[in-house]
């Protein structure tokens, strides 16, 4: 079986359309679907469902795809890295939420950096918990830390940790309002003040709200910011209230830059997954990262 055909599906599976498995390969759609029509023909089944928009593979099309990427992505390794002895030093290819991955997983994975005979460069990059598994999926990254936990065999992911929510503000708004005392309602006390968020949707906010009070929040966003520590400096400014995870506002706390809103008997946990293709722990600069990151987690909890 040719190569070249193989590498193509698995670029369309983990794609999910033709017209994406084209870019990422360089070559036309038409190229792409000839590739593909003739190992079906080769194969003597359908990979794939045709849609209105991309494909959906067949469970014989995902049964190869299991069975043919890891191999795949060991012979592209091979190929990228050389055989000779000054191509050892392999690059990890790292992606997750930007306040995380900066705060916890880089620091742990930079001691792992230039070691000899084991180390590897470390590429990072950032975005949302579907751009992440998307570009993992795509093959754009080895190593991915997600919130959100990926259906279907082509992921393999594991739990890393999780991470408690705290409800803070600054020390002039507990002044004014109080302690939301863990058994009252959270109106009309926290309605007064302005919340700062990430989303326009108040999605940590929300999330507490639900777990919490059962409730939605009353007031909207009033200072929006796509970074979690930017959020955490403005509400130590007295921006107003937000929710946040308790190792990024710690230190804030103990300084009584910030201080707790409300203390609830469960605190609100979100979890993280540290999520490879499966098949590629057997890549050993994959491996030794994973396992890295899970023994540095236990000190994160």
């Amino acid at each position: 079986m040719d190569l070249a055909l193989l590498r193509t599906f698995v670029t369309v599976h983990r794609a999910g359309s033709f017209t994406r498995a084209a870019a990422l390969l360089g070559l036309s759609q038409p190229a792409v679907t000839s590739q593909i029509r003739t190992l079906e023909r080769q194969l003597g089944r359908p990979l794939f469902l045709r849609q209105a928009r991309g494909v959906t593979p067949t469970s014989i099309g995902d049964e190869l795809a299991h069975k043919a990427a890891p191999h795949l992505d060991a012979l592209v390794e091979i190929t990228e890295t050389g055989l000779d002895d000054d191509s050892s030093l392999r690059t990890l290819h790292l992606a997750g939420p930007p306040e995380f991955t900066a705060e916890r997983a880089l620091p742990a994975l930079t001691e792992l950096t230039g070691e000899d005979g084991q180390g590897f460069a470390l590429r990072a990059s950032f975005g949302t918990a579907e751009e992440t598994l998307e570009g993992l999926s795509a093959g754009h990254h080895d190593l991915a830390i997600s919130t959100a936990q990926p259906r279907g065999s082509l992921l393999t992911a594991t739990a890393l940790c999780d991470e408690e929510h705290v409800l803070i503000a600054a020390p002039r708004w507990a002044e004014q309002i109080g302690i939301v005392q863990p058994d009252r309602e959270p109106e009309p006390a926290l309605e007064k003040v302005p919340v700062v968020e990430v989303h326009e949707s108040l999605p940590f906010v929300s999330r507490y709200w639900a777990s919490v009070f059962d409730s939605h929040p009353a007031t909207p966003g009033t200072v929006i910011v796509p970074d979690l520590r930017a959020v955490l400096a403005c509400a130590a400014a007295g921006a107003g209230l937000a929710v946040l995870p308790r190792y990024l506002c710690a230190p804030a706390l103990e300084q009584g830059d910030v201080v707790s809103l409300h203390e609830p008997t469960v605190p609100p946990l979100r979890t993280y997954f540290l999520v490879v293709r499966t098949g590629t722990l057997a890549l050993p600069h994959i491996a030794r990262a994973h396992e890295w990151l899970q023994r540095a987690s236990a000190d994160w909890c």
